[in-house]
């Protein structure tokens, strides 16, 4: 099985690579983004199997992101983890049944959930 590629779109630096590092050591490739537009021209070539999303992003949001990749059938199914520091935006978010972390938010922590979210082999 190939190993299982994760993007970061996050703009504060430090975070993601701590962000980074975390979904590296959980056992995926990762790729990091600091804009929503950078990360939206590389989803027409990739597909990853995880999604680590900041909302609050500049030149295209993370929510304007997210619309697109549930509106794409090849990305659709992709799991989406929404990272953000707006409390309002973690229940708005829960609600819709994504998978929400308020930051800050520690290496282990992103670690352990990662590794829950490793795809199994068939």
């Amino acid at each position: 099985m190939a190993t299982p590629f994760a993007l970061v779109i996050e703009d504060d630096a430090d975070a993601s690579l701590i962000f980074e590092k975390a979904l590296q050591d959980a056992g995926f490739l990762t790729e990091a983004f600091s804009n929503g537009h950078e990360a939206q021209a590389s989803l027409v070539f990739t597909t990853p199997q995880l999604i680590l999303l900041d909302i609050h992003l500049p030149s295209l949001s993370g929510e304007v992101l997210l619309r697109q990749l549930r509106g794409r059938k090849r990305l659709a199914d992709v799991v989406v983890l929404i990272i953000t520091g707006d409390p309002a935006a973690v229940e708005h978010y829960q609600e819709q049944n994504y998978q929400t972390l308020l930051k800050p938010v520690g290496y282990e922590t992103l670690r352990t959930l990662a590794e829950q979210l490793l795809p199994t082999s068939a």
